[in-house]
């Protein structure tokens, strides 16, 4: 129990409650927003802004140190997280746009003016991010800010492409580890991967190979304190959960399982870089 209290503590019910203010921009039922698209946008990024500040302020060091910048390498064994940091990067940014771009569509732009719209405000809410390590203990990292980039580069291009994205997830895995209280920073317990949905072929749409799907990931174990470092691939193939879900029209939660991966949904075979 005092696990769970740890893991729930005040920083992070104060970030999810401000995190939450984006999504509330939009009324839940699916209909426009009170705002205009211009206000829908502004105020989006400035919730976005000041969610990231006082989760920095609270959790990592933000405005404590002088700006500095520093190169953190990529994935190599001799870094500090094995390059799983940097995919977190890409994956944020990646998420990050699509959820702004759906509101920014539900306020009035097109499907391309919101993909635009939200990858815009993906970058520039992870460039402040980078901004705010850089007065902290994490300094700036070129690493970082070129993922965020073309994380949300890459959230423009399937948001744009629906036909692409029935076909391919970009996903993250979490298992909750509750003696960890910041959950960004867990890599130890992250996976993150591609999945090829088969439901977005032709041939599976009336056999049962649409709800599988196959993956290709990435997980780290024993970094940073460099004992047993593991660098994982992984591939496997899974239950399409979304599929599921959408089947049974609950589209919602359909549409949630495309950015995330249920655990123990799928069997895989791993290749540690390190040996």
């Amino acid at each position: 129990m005092q696990y769970l209290i740890k893991a729930l503590n005040l920083n992070k019910y104060f970030f999810i409650i401000l995190l939450a203010g984006c999504v509330f921009v939009t009324d839940l039922s699916g209909n426009q927003c009170s705002f205009s698209k211009e206000e829908t946008v502004f105020i989006s990024n400035i919730i976005g802004v000041t969610a990231i500040t006082t989760w920095g302020v609270l959790n990592w060091d933000y405005f404590k140190n002088k700006p500095q910048a520093k190169n953190e390498g990529w994935f190599s064994n001799n870094t500090k997280d094995g390059g799983h940091d940097k995919l977190g990067h890409f994956y944020i940014s990646y998420a990050l746009s699509h959820g702004l771009a759906a509101i920014y569509e539900n306020a009035g732009y097109t499907a391309r003016q919101g993909a635009f719209l939200g990858s815009l405000s993906s970058f520039g809410m992870t460039t402040w991010m980078e901004l705010g390590d850089s007065f902290s203990s994490y300094g700036f990292s070129y690493e970082d800010f070129l993922m965020n980039l073309i994380g949300s580069m890459t959230g423009y291009f399937f948001y744009s492409h629906p036909d692409i994205a029935e076909k391919i997830d970009i996903r993250f895995e979490y298992r909750p580890d509750f003696n960890e209280t910041d959950f960004f920073t867990d890599y130890e317990n992250q996976k993150f991967l591609l999945a090829l949905k088969f439901d977005g072929f032709e041939f599976a749409q009336n056999n049962c190979f649409k709800y599988l799907e196959l993956h290709l990931g990435y997980d780290i174990k024993g970094f940073p304190d460099g004992k047993n470092r593991e660098r994982n691939i992984y591939f496997g193939i899974g239950i399409n959960i979304s599929r599921l879900f959408k089947q049974a029209s609950m589209p919602r939660i359909s549409k949630a399982f495309n950015y995330i991966q249920l655990p123990y949904t799928y069997i895989q075979i791993d290749k540690n870089l390190n040996n």
